[in-house]
């Protein structure tokens, strides 16, 4: 049975602002029930008052986060159908074991944790949705974020996993997959994200607009930039070239450091 969002039961990480914003409204807008978590707790109530939504900020990276928010979140809706793993960070080119752990902790382990508390009652029921927000970066990389990269690859491979293992039975994952989205995480003013995201801009609410698309007809893949795909294909088909095209983008970012 396709997926509805009518009176659909939807939990969204991140959900203060950018991408995770605008996948709230539009959920709400489609008659979506709401529970929304961010770690700024000012934003995640401004969003749901806004919308008529549970707000339920914290941690959700951390494991004892990841589980009471699953935990309140099936108590406030009544179950959760959907679970959106949005929340991310990027670190740039910080190299410190602090900034790599902490990339580690919120772009892949969240997932991992909120699965994890997920899974039971999906297994039982035979249905649930888990859609992972990973970026392009996760199936190309990015320029200028060692960690952002590595992490998102990691975020892919295991959603990927999961819908190996669990495709089966009843629950479907997707990724979402955009370059450069215009929100407080895209830095204009640093060479990488003016080379690399700059030119390739969209609003959150096209986000937001592919993923109810996606869920439509459950591709694994959602690209709100369907540019992604062909850049996907060369990397597999043809590495070193395309490694050769991403050190001149690095020598384009190393120009504006000059």
């Amino acid at each position: 049975m396709p997926f509805t969002l009518p009176g659909s039961r939807v939990v969204i990480t991140g959900a203060g602002r950018g991408i995770g914003r605008a996948l709230a409204q539009r959920f709400a807008a489609e008659g979506a029930r709401l529970a929304l978590n961010d770690l700024d707790g000012d934003a995640c109530h401004e969003v749901a008052d806004e919308l008529g939504a549970i707000a339920l900020p914290g941690d959700a990276a951390s494991a004892a986060g990841a589980q009471t928010l699953v935990s309140q979140a099936a108590s406030a809706l009544g179950g959760i159908d959907l679970f959106c793993a949005n929340a991310g960070i990027e670190v740039g080119g910080a190299e410190t074991d602090d900034a790599w752990q902490r990339s580690w902790d919120v772009n892949v382990m969240s997932h991992v944790r909120a699965f994890r508390a997920l899974a039971p009652a999906w297994l039982t029921r035979g249905e649930g949705r888990f859609v992972a927000t990973v970026s392009a970066a996760g199936l190309l990389m990015m320029p200028g974020a060692a960690a952002y990269s590595a992490t998102k690859h990691a975020a892919l491979a295991h959603a990927e996993w999961l819908s190996a293992t669990y495709g089966d039975r009843g629950i479907t994952v997707q990724v979402v997959c955009p370059l450069g989205v215009r929100t407080d995480m895209v830095r204009l003013d640093t060479p990488h994200g003016a080379v690399v995201l700059g030119p390739t801009l969209i609003e959150p609410a096209e986000v937001a607009d592919a993923v109810v698309a996606g869920m439509a007809d459950d591709r694994f893949l959602i690209l709100p930039h369907p540019q992604v795909r062909d850049y996907y294909l060369a990397r597999a088909t043809d590495t070193d070239r395309w490694l050769a095209g991403m050190r001149r983008v690095q020598a384009a970012i190393d120009a504006r450091d000059d």
